[in-house]
This record gives structure tokens, C-alpha cells and sequence, in this order.
């Protein structure tokens, strides 16, 4: 069964002409109802591209909209639609190895995508269909995107946790990968520093951040090696700042441009 309903009251009241769907979307895969809230524009002539927003740990559904409330007028103002969908606590937005009721990389590119482009009037390709995240959703953005080029044309992470190995004891990872000391393949594969070996440079349109305070800025220096060792092009940019909201805000705006003007080649 699926759910359109308006979001909180406190998310629909004020004067935006865009408007803020908050839906139940059954996963086959996970056997569970997965919510997720859809910006779009007001008007739905000419059909709109598409920016998907992950959350971080511990966040849900709603953290995009309440982080960046601007995203209610950019979206009407560029004519763009944001789906946000609720990632769990700590899935890490892969399926993992370790739990069957934790499969988010099926779910958004083979349950929830097809949804949208279903029920919205969207332009339903990989020209115009992008991918960002803030944090652990950072991780899952340019994990997907790199994953899925046939899906996504381009993605992006913000403050994004893309490498998590040096990180063996936090945010739920052994839950979702298994014990280090007997499950490190797992750890390995599924990082983004990892997935970039099967990319080549030209299949995704890349743009990834990071404050100058952030606890993941080493392994955000570490991808950007890495990718400009393999000459893999991308837009890598630290500005001041921590890992918090303040931060997330300001640099959303940064990648909607980013990802306006690769749509914009694809008219």
C-alpha cells in the first residue's frame, strides 16, 4: 500500500508555492514500509530532473527539509524535484551482508526510483537524476552513483563518511558488515574508496566536500588522490567549517548548482 500525504504542519505552513509530499513506499526486498518526503515543483510542465538526498546516522526521512528548508524554493525556483528518503538509523545505504532487513541500495535504485518516475512527472533517465548525502548519506550517495552510472548521471557527498575503515567501533558498522577481525572483506568492498576502481573517468559526474574541522576530512583527501591519480575528473572542495547543519546548509546549495548545470547539457 502506498501513502501520499501533506508532511508536518510545520513543514507545509509556510508560503512556498513547491510542494512537500511525505509518502509510505512498501520495500519487497525488506518487507517493510520505507517513508520518504518528495519536493517538487508546483507547476509539473516541462517534466523536472531529480537530486535524491540521503541523511546521516541517526537521522530520518525529515532531516533534508529541516536542515535546508531552502530546498522548498530552489525547487521551484530551478524546477527540481528532492527525494529524500528515510535510510534506517544505520544502514549505510548498501545491502548488507550481515542483515536481510537492511537492503537500501536495492530499495532506492530498484524500488524507489522506479516509484518516482511512476507517479511524478519526472525525466526519467540518468541524465537527469542525481545523488547527494550528508555524511553517512555522503557514503551512500557516491556509493550508489558509482555503483549504478546506468542509473544516476551524477552524484556527490557532503562531509561524507567515504571511507570508514579507520572508524571500526562507530556509527553501527559492525552490525551492518559484520566483526572486523572476521568480516574485513566486507569492510573493504563496500566503501566508497573501493567502488572507485571500477570507475572510469566520464560516467559520473562527480562533486564531493568537506569542512576543514570534519572528522571525515582524511579520507575525503584520500579519495580526491585517489581519483586524480586514476584521472578520474570530479569537483573537490574544503571550506571552513565542522561536521554540523551549519555546514550541511550552506553547502547544499553548492552541489544543486553543480548538479543544475549537468542537467542543464542534457535538455
Amino acid at each position: 500500500m502506498k501513502y501520499i500525504a501533506p508532511l508536518l504542519l510545520l513543514l507545509s505552513s509556510t508560503c512556498f508555492a513547491a510542494q512537500v509530499d511525505s509518502i509510505f513506499l512498501h520495500s519487497p526486498s525488506m518487507k517493510k514500509e520505507i517513508r520518504c518526503v518528495v519536493i517538487h515543483p508546483a507547476n509539473p510542465f516541462p517534466r523536472f530532473s531529480v537530486v535524491y538526498l540521503l541523511h546521516g546516522w541517526a537521522g530520518n526521512y525529515a532531516q533534508w527539509i529541516l536542515t535546508a528548508p531552502q530546498l522548498k524554493h530552489e525547487a521551484d525556483e530551478f524546477h527540481l524535484a528532492f527525494v529524500c528518503p528515510d535510510g534506517g538509523f544505520d544502514s549505510w545505504y548498501f545491502d548488507s551482508p550481515m542483515d536481510s532487513s537492511i537492503r537500501y541500495e536495492t530499495f532506492i535504485t530498484k524500488e524507489l526510483i522506479p516509484y518516482i518516475d511512476t507517479h511524478y512527472p519526472t525525466r526519467a533517465d540518468r541524465q537527469h537524476r542525481a545523488i547527494t548525502g550528508l555524511s553517512m548519506g555522503g557514503h551512500g550517495a557516491l556509493y550508489l552513483g558509482i555503483r549504478h552510472t546506468d542509473v544516476f548521471g551524477a552524484a556527490g557527498a557532503i562531509s561524507g563518511g567515504v571511507d570508514f575503515r579507520p572508524f571500526l567501533n562507530n556509527w553501527g558498522l559492525k552490525k551492518v558488515l559484520g566483526d572486523s577481525a572476521c568480516c574485513w572483506s566486507n569492510w573493504e568492498k563496500n566503501t566508497v574508496i573501493a567502488a572507485v576502481d571500477d570507475l572510469n573517468n566520464g560516467e559520473l559526474a562527480i562533486i564531493f566536500d568537506c569542512g576543514a574541522s570534519d572528522f571525515f576530512l582524511t579520507v575525503n583527501r584520500n579519495l580526491h588522490r585517489k581519483l586524480l591519480d586514476r584521472k578520474i575528473d570530479h569537483d573537490y572542495i574544503e571550506r571552513t567549517g565542522g561536521h554540523d547543519e551549519t555546514y550541511w546548509k550552506n553547502s547544499i546549495d553548492y552541489q544543486i548548482l553543480f548538479f543544475r548545470k549537468f542537467f542543464g547539457r542534457n535538455l
